[in-house]
């Protein structure tokens, strides 16, 4: 069995857990040029990574890593973390907050996303508000609607339990929260077949339900549908101080080989990162593709790095939401090197 299966198989038998404080299992497991990487999901967070394995750039750079496991929401990526079987995690801003609530080693390693990049969609059925109405109509149009997320604890929860406590809800009290894990054909599935009203899913998931005329973008942080939370920190790679230490140059090369791949999404032929795209997330007219790419440019940074405003807006959006009580501090969480004041 390789890691990726290994992981896996510990995460649907209950086998890793996350649990204790303080500082997690710090030693790095791989060997030499080797790193362990999970992630969350196949949205367009990690499509600069797709880009540099598709591309070579972290052989090129000097490492190298297996298919990393889709683990389905952030929570089963913070376990994986925690227990050794993955030594960077692909997730969003929420876990990563979260996890260090309850330990102080928890650090960042590269800003894929610099805005918050789930979106509500609504299907073709969808009573309330129309799409564009004033925000807080949209909100309450929320109220009793059966809406989907990838699971307990993860950011699409997180975007919906933000937008119900604007509202003056209770997300847990006044709708219904399916959870129907990462995979975006379920997802749509479920959209189209009426056992949801709503989703909360990351891009492209809302351009690719447009797309396919199974659903509407009803409300978007990253177009500037909510003031405040148009610029902040969300798709992010993220590991231990411990691994920091001892993959130093591992993690320095996965870094360098994610801004070649950047560099092609912002500069390159356009045409060879369609293609791509549509490799990475197939099944994706044509028409949207070509929405996308401009998109992506908008959102996807040109560097690794975290500016304090963007970081700042991400801590104060999980403590409007009651997901986190403090902010664990932008300079015990993000390394000097990608401090971006």
């Amino acid at each position: 069995m390789n890691r990726r299966q290994l992981v896996k198989s510990l995460l649907a038998t209950g086998a890793v857990t996350l649990t204790g404080a303080g500082c997690a299992e710090s030693g790095a497991s791989t060997a030499v040029g080797k790193l362990a990487v999970g992630q969350v999901s196949t949205s367009i967070a990690f499509f600069p990574m797709f880009i540099a394995t598709k591309k070579g750039y972290f052989k090129e750079e000097g490492v190298t890593f297996a298919d990393p496991p889709i683990l389905g929401n952030g929570s089963k990526v913070a376990a994986a973390l925690k227990s050794g079987s993955i030594e960077l995690g692909g997730a969003v801003m929420t876990d990563v907050l979260k996890l260090s609530q309850i330990q102080s080693d928890i650090r960042l390693v590269a800003n894929l996303v610099d805005k918050y990049y789930i979106d509500i969609i609504t299907g073709p059925k969808f009573e309330g508000a129309a799409a564009d109405a004033p925000l807080e109509e949209r909100i309450a149009a929320l109220r009793g609607k059966k809406i989907g997320i990838t699971g307990p604890g993860s950011g699409t929860e997180a975007l919906v339990v933000y937008l119900f406590t604007k509202g003056g809800m209770d997300a847990k009290k006044d709708a219904e929260l399916v959870n129907l894990g990462s995979e975006p054909p379920a997802a749509l599935g479920a959209l189209k077949g009426g056992q949801v009203d709503a989703l909360s899913f990351a891009q492209p998931l809302a351009q690719q339900a447009e797309g396919t005329d199974v659903g509407t973008t009803y409300i978007s942080p990253a177009r500037g549908d909510i003031p405040g939370l148009v610029n902040a920190s969300h798709g992010v790679i993220f590991t231990t101080q411990g691994i920091l230490k001892d993959k130093a140059k591992e993690i320095a090369a996965f870094q360098r080989a994610l801004v070649r791949a950047r560099d092609d999404i912002h500069g390159g032929d356009s045409a060879e990162v369609k293609k791509l795209l549509a490799e990475y997330r197939s099944g994706m007219p044509d028409a949207t593709l070509d929405a996308l790419l401009p998109q992506l440019k908008d959102e996807i940074p040109t560097t690794n790095g975290f500016k304090r405003s963007s970081y700042d807006a991400a801590v104060e959006f999980h403590k409007f939401s009651g997901l986190i009580e403090k902010d664990p501090g932008y300079e015990q969480v993000v390394p000097a090197n990608l401090r971006e004041q």
